[in-house]
């Protein structure tokens, strides 16, 4: 009986051994789940939205599908741009859905929500829709990694651009929630800096129609430009009823701070000709970036932008970090994210600062009239190139707590 019950130990044992090791093959086994999150439905939906979740699938299989022996799947939803929305949907990807990423983040609110989360989670986000510069400031993460532009840097390009030419007075019309305060301050403190003045603002609901009032404020102010602290269909709807009211022929000058080609094709050249506009990415910038825009357009029927390139970018570095770290755990993939140059279409070479700031060049664009656009999507007219370096915030002025 000793001899019998030493042999029903073992292979108890030998049991648990093996159903250990099937259970840590199925783990393995499992896949690396990404998740975009963004506005599908709403005002910035055509900025962000299902471009996004292309743009990701495209990433995906370029990196050809798999990493670590993992399957990779990419999971997509719609916040409605409301925080309470983000914010569940987040947690039950993280602790339900066994997401490991999550990109764009649509609006600044938003990802704002997200950015706590994943940091509590010890999750990677990887922010290109959202503007807030806060995200590499005070909100800032060791997890989370600001992609594409910021509110920072796109109000150091266009007023250092217009001062130049001599418009140094503005007023702003503006979004009344987290990305439209965030680029208002940052322009005005740029402007500022560069000897201009602030004569005004106004600030809106998101997804305003009418902004008939708010234009006349600012036409009465007398300012040079008005700033557009707005984004998409708000934008579309400012710009359009400014050319309604001939506020670009009565000689002051639209400035779109974040104005990003599908708004431009939304309204046409002959409404939006003229404005000088700063974005990271343009589709017909070089061969590498019409091969993507190509692809993108054949499933999307339109033309990227900044924010969509932007995703296929961030989920690209993200897969290739993983590879490299041979983990899908948040912290040893986001210290391998920070120690490699990202290289993509639209990025060459380029470094990720200590609070997530990936710093990448901004471009000038001027929109071109109808005359000289040779056909669709034929819209800017490039101007100048600024450095990462001389546009996005300095890392001494951050208030992230990474930095200290």
């Amino acid at each position: 009986m000793p001899g019998s019950r030493s042999r029903f130990i073992l292979l108890a044992l030998a049991l648990v051994a093996l159903f250990a090791s099937l259970g840590d093959g199925r783990a393995e086994d499992a896949p690396l789940r990404i998740g975009v999150l963004n506005d599908q439905s709403g005002s910035t939906a055509d900025v962000t939205g299902l471009g996004s979740v292309i743009a990701a699938r495209l990433a995906i299989e370029d990196f050809g599908e798999k990493v670590l022996g993992r399957r990779i799947e990419l999971l997509s939803a719609d916040h409605q741009n409301k925080t309470d929305i983000a914010a569940a949907i987040t947690r039950r990807w993280i602790d339900v859905e066994n997401v490991s990423a999550i990109v764009d983040g649509g609006t600044s609110a938003a990802g704002l929500v997200i950015q706590d989360i994943v940091r509590e989670k010890e999750k990677i986000a990887m922010f290109s829709g959202p503007a807030t510069s806060d995200l590499t400031g005070k909100a800032c993460s060791p997890l989370g990694f600001h992609w594409t532009y910021d509110t920072y840097a796109l109000a150091n390009t266009l007023p250092r651009a217009m001062a130049k030419s001599g418009v140094d007075t503005w007023f702003f019309i503006t979004s009344n929630y987290a990305f439209g305060h965030a680029l208002e301050r940052d322009a005005t403190t740029a402007i500022e800096r560069l000897g201009g003045k602030v004569l005004g603002r106004v600030r809106h609901p998101l997804g305003t129609a009418d902004f008939s009032s708010f234009l006349l404020q600012a036409q009465g102010s007398g300012a040079k430009i008005i700033g557009l602290a707005n984004s998409g269909d708000d934008s579309l709807n400012t710009i359009k009823q400014a050319d309604e009211f001939g506020i670009v022929k009565g000689g002051q000058r639209l400035g779109g701070l974040l104005l990003l080609i599908n708004t431009v094709h939304g309204l046409g050249l002959k409404a939006s000709q003229g404005i000088v506009i700063a974005e990271a990415f343009y589709w017909d910038h070089d061969d590498e970036t019409r091969r993507f825009s190509k692809r993108f357009e054949a499933v999307a029927r339109k033309k990227p932008n900044m924010i969509q390139a932007g995703v296929y970018s961030a989920v690209t570095h993200y897969l290739k970090s993983v590879q490299k770290a041979g983990s899908i755990a948040g912290p040893a993939v986001s210290d391998t994210m920070r120690s490699l140059p990202v290289n993509d279409f639209m990025s060459k070479d380029i470094k990720i600062r200590k609070d997530g700031r990936v710093m990448r060049d901004m471009h000038l664009f001027q929109v071109k009239s109808p005359s000289e656009s040779t056909g669709p999507w034929d819209y800017y007219q490039y101007l100048s190139t600024v450095r990462g370096e001389d546009v996005f915030r300095p890392v001494a002025e951050s208030e992230c707590a990474l930095l200290k």
